[in-house]
């Protein structure tokens, strides 16, 4: 398997890493912030953006997405079921499990949120269509070998 090519120093800023480090900090703040704006922790949050992301999901799934252990994972899932956010219901393919389903979201999420979608939409149509189509791909890209490195870690941990 050969080793992916890595950008060329010049096309690159000097502070590249500095760069994408406040960019990866800025976006975990907003996250954070965002959370509190609906009463909700940042794990909290997260795990309803991958219920609502990927559909209802065990547990285990649930724990493994959000890098929780089981204790954690059901102390979050009652959270969530308690605020009305989710709920438990049986597995259609085996009763015997147990699927979280995503069944509202925090009142006023979307407002919160609203000044930095609108902030980043200015940002975003300010780039001609191939430009966007590489920013999309790398976003899509960088989301999987982010999943996959953090899951690489975990299992190493």
């Amino acid at each position: 398997m050969s080793t992916p090519a890595q950008p060329s120093k010049a096309s690159m800023p000097h502070d590249a890493s500095a760069i994408y480090r406040r960019y990866l900090s800025a976006v975990m703040l907003h996250g954070h912030a965002g959370a509190r704006a609906v009463d909700l922790g940042a794990t909290d949050l997260y795990a309803l953006n991958i219920l609502d992301l990927a559909g209802p999901m065990t547990p285990g799934e649930l724990g493994a997405r959000t890098g929780l252990t089981t204790g954690p994972t059901t102390r979050l899932v009652d959270r969530l079921e308690k605020a009305g956010y989710v709920r438990r219901a049986a597995d259609p393919g085996d009763r015997r499990k147990v699927i979280v389903e995503p069944v509202d979201r925090p009142a006023g999420l979307d407002q919160a949120l609203a000044p930095a979608r609108r902030r980043i939409a200015e940002i975003l149509v300010g780039y001609p269509p191939e430009q966007l189509a590489v920013l999309f791909d790398y976003f899509t890209r960088a989301a999987e070998a982010y999943r996959e490195s953090a899951e690489e870690l975990q299992r190493e941990g």
